[in-house]
């Protein structure tokens, strides 16, 4: 019981999108570096997914500590919203992941270190009193695509690329896939509160939902991450030399044709369809980390 709950506090579709992130770019480091897989960066690999999951529960579990009571409206399954935990256990776990976050990636290098500690320091000031910045939907939406678009990104590649050659650079290919993350975290910090615009405007959280309306926030998210799949192909074909052109091209206009198909039946005045199309973005958020590092590999 206390595992499964505990499961749920860590917030799984964030726990498989930074688990995919670690990976994907230790896959990427390895294809442009032409470096072999040793038992060395194994094991700086699995140090690193450890950090980082640490941290990705320090921060989930931080938002929810300050959010029990918009969560018993917009999310009352969650386990503190519930009272499946207490706060005290709640505390208890975001103090110790926080606590080994930074003590791991002190321990594996100086950009493991500077990414854990600059996303941990980003989702403090989204979540604690009396900054909070996810009260105001700009400064939410960029502490959410600066972690999920920019220091997860350049942070992790650069921490295996100095790992594997000692260099400390980051080619073209690792841009464009920064550059494809940053525009979709964009899309997933305004959609993702489209189905919380009840408990939100209960208390006062200002959110683009709010402020724009569902309708408009939907759009703005579709054509977002058709930007995204667009420009990725774009880069694709302009970088022949690092990246698989064509399974680039073929990937991302199959996904981008499977968006616009999935988004035809959405129904915005249903909360689960709106959460189920939330949990669509992130599958091809998920899928973009297995994607990727497959068409620098196999070029």
């Amino acid at each position: 019981m206390y595992l499964s709950q505990l499961w749920k506090f860590s917030r799984p579709h964030t726990i498989i999108g930074t688990s995919l992130s670690v990976f994907a770019l230790y896959t990427i480091a390895i294809a442009t570096t032409h470096s072999p897989i040793s038992w060395l960066s194994i094991g700086q690999l699995i140090g690193t997914w450890i950090a980082c999951l640490c941290g990705n529960v320090y921060i989930v579990g931080l938002n929810q500590l300050y959010d029990v009571e918009i969560d018993r409206v917009n999310k009352p399954d969650l386990p503190l919203a519930s009272g499946k935990l207490s706060i005290a256990q709640g505390k208890w776990i975001v103090g110790v992941t926080g606590i080994l976050a930074i003590a791991i990636s002190v321990i594996l290098g100086k950009w493991l270190f500077a990414t854990v500690t600059l996303s941990l320091a980003i989702g403090t000031a989204y979540s604690l009193p009396p900054i909070r910045f996810k009260q105001y939907s700009l400064l939410a939406a960029i502490c959410i695509l600066t972690v999920r678009g920019c220091v997860v990104n350049l942070g992790l590649f650069l921490h295996f690329d100095r790992l594997f050659t000692g260099g400390e650079s980051v080619p073209p290919s690792v841009w464009v896939l920064t550059l494809f993350i940053l525009v979709f975290t964009i899309a997933i910090a305004l959609f993702k509160d489209v189905p919380d615009l009840e408990g939100d405007r209960k208390y006062q959280i200002e959110t683009f939902t709010i402020v724009l309306g569902k309708s408009t926030v939907f759009n703005f998210t579709r054509w977002a991450i058709a930007t995204a799949y667009l420009g990725t192909i774009a880069a694709g074909i302009l970088l022949p030399s690092s990246i698989n052109t064509w399974f680039l091209t073929i990937s991302h206009t199959g996904l981008l044709g499977l968006l616009w198909w999935r988004s035809q039946d959405i129904d915005l005045e249903k909360k689960e369809s709106i959460a189920n199309f939330y949990q669509f973005i992130w599958k091809l958020f998920f899928w973009e980390y297995l994607i990727f590092p497959i068409a620098c590999f196999v070029y």
